[in-house]
């Protein structure tokens, strides 16, 4: 029992701080509280600060969805959203860096997503569907980093479309939970589960949130392929992709030379993009040179 829940600390410390885990495992010197070295307090300013956003999100669902004051529901939405920053620049800047706070700020930002679809969907201003998938494919991301800890300490790299789909889906809520503007619809398909594509009017954000949706699936889908390719190179290691065979994380001058040979052949990769642009220019040159003589 001892051991699994060990091994669940360590999984949660590495998606939410891999860096900070190796340096601690390693013994690290920086000070405690500091991003390479945080802390096991609980009571912190910082995590305080974190707390009170949480408490926010549940005024603004209990008040929104029971219809009590729309705006004022939005104003404490929105202090909770805005303040995202606060909490982890107090930690830096009063050298009180937690686990507790790293795990809560991840946290904290789906809790603010879940509870705003969650208040469309109670209100009927978001159809069911697509609130079970934002928060399904969520927990299916959530439930496919946790078993590829099996494989691979280190957490999947974040890709651009993950980027836009988070930024889409909010600024589509965002416009849901202000409940304007209304604009025409495209007149496509008069479903009542598919707002926004009949001949009705329907809300901006709706579209947005298409968009973000399609995002997400797409994410979802290319974290998949990651991760079944994670687990085949790790199969064929006999060990985790990030470990050496002992369970130990690479010595410091692997990852580095690693990092180098990345940066390396990055670095060589825009040389030759470069190279061929400028070929490109010429050529489109020389052609414009002879179109002119020759008229």
């Amino acid at each position: 029992m001892g051991t699994k829940r060990e091994n669940f600390k360590i999984s949660v410390k590495n998606q939410v701080g891999r860096d900070a885990a190796i340096a601690q495992a390693q013994g690290t010197t920086a000070p405690e509280g500091t991003s390479d070295n945080p802390s096991h307090r609980i009571f912190t300013v910082a995590n305080v600060i974190t707390m009170c956003r949480f408490v926010l999100t549940g005024v603004f669902l209990y008040m929104f969805v029971n219809d009590l004051n729309r705006y004022l529901a939005l104003t404490f939405y929105v202090i909770a959203a805005v303040t995202d920053f606060l909490d982890g620049q107090v930690a830096r800047r009063t050298q009180t860096v937690s686990w507790l706070g790293k795990i809560m700020d991840p946290v904290m930002d789906r809790v603010l997503l879940f509870t705003g679809v969650l208040g469309l969907m109670l209100t009927g201003e978001l159809p069911v569907w697509m609130a079970v998938f934002v928060i399904g494919r969520d927990a299916y991301l959530f439930a496919g980093s946790m078993i590829l800890q099996k494989y691979q300490r280190r957490p999947v790299d974040v890709i651009y479309v993950g980027k836009f789909a988070t930024a889409f889906l909010m600024t589509g809520f965002s416009f849901l939970l202000l409940g304007l503007p209304k604009v025409n619809g495209l007149g496509l398909v008069d479903i009542g589960w598919l707002p926004g594509l009949g001949h009705g009017r329907a809300a901006l954000g709706i579209f947005f949130v298409y968009a973000g949706l399609l995002c997400s699936l797409i994410t979802a889908l290319v974290y998949t392929k990651r991760g079944f390719a994670i687990k085949r190179r790790a199969l064929e290691l006999g060990h985790r992709t990030d470990e050496t065979p002992e369970g130990k994380p690479p010595p410091a001058s692997a990852v580095a030379a690693e990092a180098a040979a990345t940066g390396a052949a990055a670095k060589e990769a825009a040389v030759r993009e470069a190279a061929v642009e400028r070929s490109a220019e010429r050529s489109a040159k020389k052609k414009g040179s002879r179109s002119s003589e020759a008229n």
